[in-house]
């Protein structure tokens, strides 16, 4: 039993869970983890700035314990990383975009959980503005957020879920959510996050907001497709997934409306509010430092075809959108 320690505070149910979903098994749990680390080797165009135990075992655990998959991901994990670099140079809740854009509420965490222990990550899109938050900000806080979150074991095991609230969200707005930068939150959270996705779930969502959908979707792979949901204005569909009882008021749950402060103030500290700079942060980025980036290209996740950018001058034009499949109208549930 000298295992234990790598799965120290999990429930019984939890750690039975692991087995049955991810193949987790705690006897042979040092030897996947070695396997994993013995790969590194084979990418020194990458610089791997953490590789203990607790660290690879959650790669393993959002791969279902397939260890090349397990491997690429904490491959991508650093690249994407070296290849972002602006993205991570203060990458701490005190720094001043990330604050920003946690103190306005991007992401929303809910504090209990949903009923399969999935943790509930909330996007209220109107409350984007634009004058205050840059779209990296608000990408670099709910990575940041994600790797506090990450660190729960029991999280690495149940998941995550995403609410994004399009209500009130302009076209204005959406016009600044150009093809690349859709690109760039895609790798970061798809391809090169170790968490696991319960479901992502958009409500309200305007025609232009589908439209975009449709725009992305050749660049998600088929698992995490399947796992968004376009449920428009239809509530029932979205309590069918997520029970009312783990949901707030604004999505027709039974908890109160949201304080967009409760997430920030978690991470920040008492003096969240105070708008100069002060030094207490609960995250030490350690594992994030500048690496020489000499990259193989061909090892890099593929570029994405630029499509041409949605929005011109503001005005969507039909041709943009492309006569494939992707014009079927969706349905709230696939």
């Amino acid at each position: 039993a000298e295992m234990t320690h790598l799965q120290a505070g999990l429930s019984p149910e939890t750690i039975e869970k692991a087995r049955l979903e991810l193949n987790e098994n705690p006897d042979i749990l040092h030897q996947d983890i070695q396997q994993v680390r013995d790969m590194i080797i084979t990418r020194p165009d990458i610089g791997f700035l953490r590789t203990d135990d607790a660290f690879i075992l959650r790669f393993l655990r959002a791969r279902k314990f397939h260890q090349t998959e397990a491997f690429r991901l904490l491959a991508q994990y650093f690249q994407y990383r070296q290849l972002n670099l602006d993205m991570f140079k203060n990458f701490k809740a005190d720094d001043p975009g990330i604050k920003r854009a946690l103190t306005d509420g991007f992401p929303g965490v809910l504090e209990n959980r949903d009923h399969c222990g999935r943790k509930i990550l909330l996007l209220f899109a109107a409350n984007w503005d634009q004058s205050r938050n840059s779209f990296i900000d608000i990408l670099r806080a709910i990575l940041l957020s994600l790797e506090v979150l990450i660190e729960d074991q029991e999280l690495q095991i149940n998941g995550f879920i995403l609410i994004i609230d399009w209500s009130n969200f302009s076209f204005k707005q959406a016009s600044k959510l150009t093809p690349s930068i859709l690109k760039l939150a895609i790798e970061g959270l798809q391809d090169s996050f170790p968490a696991r996705f319960g479901g992502v779930h958009f409500v309200n969502q305007p025609w232009y907001i589908h439209a975009l959908y449709t725009l992305i979707k050749p660049f998600l792979k088929d698992k995490t497709r399947k796992r968004i949901f376009l449920h428009g204005n239809n509530l029932n569909s979205l309590h069918q997934l997520i029970h009312p009882e783990c949901l707030p008021s604004e999505f027709g749950g039974t908890l109160p409306p949201y304080d967009m402060g409760t997430w920030a103030r978690t991470l920040l500290g008492p003096d969240y509010s105070d708008e100069n700079e002060y030094t207490h942060t609960s995250y030490n980025a350690m594992h994030v430092k500048h690496t020489s980036s000499n990259l193989e290209q061909e090892a890099s996740p593929k570029p994405m075809k630029r499509s041409q950018s949605v929005v011109e001058a503001g005005t969507l034009k039909h041709e943009d959108l492309g006569e494939s499949e992707n014009t079927q109208p969706l349905l709230a549930l696939d």
